[in-house]
């Protein structure tokens, strides 16, 4: 009796490790697809002057679906991102960088259109490059190609296009994203001085004869996502951290926005008696100037 018990039990546990395992490998990112543009290019307009581009667009975005992520509406975060830039017009916005902010997307995909036409025969190549919208780090490319055909049926070439690359490339998306919810989102910190002040890493900042490097690091070790940080290098100028990791939702479940750490590293720094300012580039910079 206490043997059939015990391999009961036994099985009970394996089917719950199962279970969660399968729990935990159904997880997955939202994504937003979005056209390539090129610098001086208008994103409002870009989709409605070429159907072609549509027309790929709309593919990608059903081959996600298809493939059980949740996608989030480019269309829909475009109006409303103009939308908010008119109740805003005194403010200097990127809107690009809004429509990406307002979809909530964990990450971005954008999808650059080549349609081909000879007498061999018509075809259609994506470029899918895939962002994290937090950080905008660069998370998979790949490139797909419809082969050449007899055929004006644009939908059709993009969709084997879409099918020559997509699997391999949310595969490469998925397993980033894992990373990412195991070590956390990675971003840079640059910590350096005004031109004028009195102060440098090698300062000795306590009575203790601490240096402003050696408390800073001690705040990045106790702060960082389980304690992890690489510092590219400490000069008596700056300090450089090039991989600083954060999480991926805080303690509310919203996502951990890089925002987060410069407030908390000005308000630690100020701490110390220095002055300081702190301010952002994209998603994924934090640069830090002590007075």
């Amino acid at each position: 009796m206490k043997q059939f018990l015990l391999i009961t039990m036994c099985l009970f546990s394996l089917n719950v490790s199962v279970a969660q395992e399968k729990k935990v490998n159904t997880v997955q990112p939202t994504i937003m697809v979005l056209p390539y543009t090129k610098e001086g290019q208008d994103i409002r307009t870009i989709l409605e002057d070429d159907f072609n581009k549509r027309i790929a667009i709309t593919e990608v975005k059903e081959a996600f679906d298809n493939r059980g992520f949740t996608t989030k509406d480019f269309v829909g975060s475009l109006k409303i991102a103009l939308k908010e830039t008119t109740l805003n017009s005194g403010n200097k916005t990127d809107l690009k960088a809004n429509v990406i902010r307002l979809s909530g997307a964990d990450f971005y995909v954008e999808v650059e259109v080549f349609v081909q036409k000879s007498s061999s025969g018509n075809s259609v190549k994506l470029i899918l490059q895939g962002y994290d919208s937090f950080t905008g780090q660069s998370l998979s490319n790949k490139v797909g190609e419809s082969g050449k055909f007899y055929t004006d049926d644009i939908a059709k070439l993009s969709q084997k296009a879409v099918e020559s690359c997509a699997e391999e490339f949310l595969n490469t998306l998925n397993n980033k994203f894992g990373d990412i919810v195991e070590n956390g989102r990675s971003v840079r910190i640059n910590i350096g001085f005004n031109v004028d002040s009195d102060y440098n890493m090698d300062f000795e900042i306590n009575d203790d004869g601490e240096l402003i490097s050696d408390l800073i690091e001690d705040w990045l070790d106790d702060n960082s996502f389980k304690n992890y940080y690489h510092t590219q290098g400490i000069s008596e100028s700056e300090m450089i951290i090039d991989d600083y990791r954060i999480p991926l939702k805080d303690s509310n479940g919203r996502n951990y926005r890089a925002s987060k750490v410069a407030r908390a590293l000005r308000k630690y720094i100020k701490s110390l008696g220095l002055e300081v300012k702190t301010d952002m580039e994209g998603s994924g910079k934090i640069n830090v100037i002590i007075q």
